[in-house]
């Protein structure tokens, strides 16, 4: 394995690391969901630092153990995945994290909480809920952890650790 790849590899662990060891404390419910903005703000980090199939791969992996955890509801899938997908792509044809931060929130906020409610949900858990909760909800998670990947962002930046 390159350096290269072993640098991937590592970043992407730490961020799957702090989205779990993270959710028990920033994860509250929201009728069948259990809403995380660490999971945005890992989505953000993932899509800036690695890139969008990594920023998905971390996501999957995130909501598979707060599954296992009892953290999280199988909606973190969707939740995660889809906003973690559009920041990065957001961030690979522009490279503004500003546009990341829009992916996000747009995948996650309106695209996912859309999927969740009209298809994932009924057909997968077999449970329904109120699509403007489900979307207002998303929105606030996805907003909290956006507004704090940005700001880490900067901080790295400023650091010297990053360039943007």
């Amino acid at each position: 394995m390159s350096k290269v790849q072993t640098r991937l590899v590592a970043q992407a662990v730490v961020l799957v690391a702090i989205g779990v060891a993270l959710a028990p404390l920033t994860s509250f419910p929201v009728g069948i969901a259990k809403v995380n903005p660490t999971q945005h703000f890992v989505n953000v980090l993932g899509a800036v630092l690695l890139g969008p199939w990594w920023a998905v791969a971390n996501a999957a992996i995130i909501g598979a153990i707060r599954n296992a955890l009892g953290v999280g509801t199988p909606l973190a899938f969707p939740g995660g995945m889809i906003g973690a997908f559009l920041s990065g792509y957001a961030y690979r044809y522009t490279r503004n994290i500003f546009a990341a931060a829009a992916g996000e929130v747009v995948g996650t906020g309106i695209i996912a909480a859309l999927f969740s409610g009209l298809i994932f949900a009924p057909v997968v858990m077999n449970k329904t809920m109120a699509l403007s909760v489900l979307v207002l909800s998303f929105l606030l998670s996805t907003l909290i952890g956006t507004i704090v990947a940005l700001i880490a962002l900067r901080g790295l930046q400023a650091a010297g650790i990053i360039e943007l």
